[in-house]
């Protein structure tokens, strides 16, 4: 059995995970300029979203950011909508 509610929030969890890990990551391991392409194209996907998938994305978003005790990743969720031009 999952530990995650729906498809939606265990991709959710690994977009942020993975978005996290590439805005923190520095030059030793990771290029610049590929970490950039990489949030950019993330960043498209979310521009391309519908007006209902944005909706849910974001109250996905919402619960883990109120669910989250890391006090980093909770800064992080709470950052995340606006970083990504979820706030339309």
């Amino acid at each position: 059995m999952s530990q995650y509610p729906s498809l939606t929030r265990a991709l959710a969890e690994a977009l942020v995970d993975l978005t996290r890990f590439v805005e923190s990551a520095d030059d030793d391991l990771m290029d610049q300029d590929d970490a950039v392409k990489a949030l950019e194209g993330v960043a498209a996907v979310m521009d391309r979203l519908s007006n209902s998938q944005r909706a849910e994305f974001h109250q996905v978003i919402n619960a883990m950011t109120e669910a989250e005790t890391d006090p980093d990743r909770h800064e992080f969720l709470t950052a995340f909508p606006d970083g990504l031009g979820l706030r339309k």
